[in-house]
């Protein structure tokens, strides 16, 4: 198995972590797994990591964001056909559409290795980066649309996180089939916390944080994330002390603690920057609530991630959310952009252990259905399906 990717670790972003557990999950199952993507310092070179052969290729600093490296274009259809030929793998499986998705799709067609297309990609995540003004926001996003659907209609199987993301592509223009597979999460790691309050005050103090009342968020600091509603709810939680703490790196740090300072906040806010995977865990074990008010979500593997932990959610009513949070069952949805509903759901179960506690175990039941495992059988079984043509 091949698969090819724009984004990959040390990248921190939806598209490379689900592209690394896939590879590695995939690998430990048994699989012979390559990834195709960008050197995460430049030169190219070829590395082995948790029994994934990774092809790192040459690639520069992207113009619009500090953090990505873009895969140099030049010379590369020659070097992934001579890679095919080599490899000879049953199948490839992309997970962009851009410049390592779209050549090694191409070359795989030329030499009649089956396609499977994942979908991470919703415009809506590049306007900020690529400084798109917002009256042009629309006309751009319909071409971009329209440049998915023409690329990814070449690919044999198309899959996305979820039904309401197929529905997107759907509406789009892609009218082909979509199949909803889950990113999945691991749910032997993540778990609800054991040892109860006095646990995770522990837990608190090691990642340097009041024991109080805790909301928490995990992801970029970008401005599609809207990170600063769940500041601005803050300042109007009714339960005293409630603290929010945000685990993730991005450009919008500046602009979140200049407006925690502004609400008078900032003393409740901690901003503990990146947090290696291995140390996530921690993060929602020192939570009482997760909160998530983006609203260009195609599933949300941090909300899989809480849920799994055993974690009531606050969401923005939008996009894929809904797919995970029930009202009233294992949390809210509000109305994107109204941090005071957000604040008054999130108030409304912090001040209940009962409600915690029952909507956290309703977390746990509805995420089981996204066991990691079962999204790997799947996508084997598809791999299977489509190497004998």
């Amino acid at each position: 198995m091949l698969i090819g990717s724009d984004t990959f670790p040390p990248d921190v972003n939806g598209a490379a972590l689900f592209t690394s557990r896939l590879a590695r999950g995939l690998a430990e199952r048994g699989g012979d797994v390559h990834v195709l993507c960008p050197s995460a310092q430049g030169p190219p070179h070829i590395a082995e990591a948790g029994g994934v052969v990774e092809h790192r290729l040459r690639s520069v600093p992207s113009v619009v964001h500090e953090t990505v490296r873009l895969a140099v274009p030049a010379g590369l259809t020659g070097h992934i056909d001579r890679l095919l030929a080599r490899l000879r793998p049953d199948a490839v499986h992309i997970q962009n559409h851009f410049i390592v998705g779209r050549l090694l799709l191409r070359a795989a067609r030329r030499h009649g290795i089956p396609v499977i297309a994942t979908n991470h990609f919703m415009p809506e995540n590049l306007f900020t980066y690529l400084h798109c003004p917002p009256a042009l926001r629309s006309a751009i996003g319909d071409r971009a649309w329209r440049d998915f659907v023409r690329v990814t209609s070449a690919a044999d199987h198309v899959t996305t996180p979820t039904a309401i993301a197929a529905r997107l592509l759907r509406d789009k223009g892609f009218h082909r089939p979509v199949e909803a597979v889950s990113c999945g999460t691991d749910l032997d790691r993540f778990r609800p916390l054991a040892g109860g309050a006095a646990q995770r005050a522990r837990i608190r103090r090691r990642l340097g944080v009041p024991d109080r009342p805790t909301l928490a968020f995990v992801g970029r600091l970008d401005a599609e994330k809207n990170i600063g509603d769940l500041v601005e709810a803050l300042a109007h939680i009714t339960v005293p002390g409630t603290q929010l703490v945000v685990a993730g790196a991005g450009p919008q740090r500046p602009h979140l603690e200049e407006l925690a300072r502004s609400r008078g906040v900032d003393d409740r806010v901690h901003l503990l920057g990146f947090v290696p995977d291995a140390d996530l865990p921690d993060v929602y074990h020192a939570a009482d609530v997760f909160a998530i008010a983006g609203t260009a979500e195609l599933q949300s593997i941090a909300t899989l991630e809480a849920m799994a932990s055993g974690l009531p959610v606050v969401a923005a009513d939008a996009l894929a959310l809904p797919h995970l949070v029930q009202t009233g069952r294992n949390g809210y949805l509000y109305p994107p952009g109204e941090p005071g509903d957000l604040a008054k759901y999130a108030a409304e179960i912090l001040s209940s252990e009962q409600e915690r506690d029952r909507m956290g175990e309703a977390s746990r039941r509805l995420v089981s259905q996204h066991d990691h495992q079962a999204s790997l059988a799947r996508y084997e079984e598809i791999y299977r399906g489509l190497a004998p043509r």
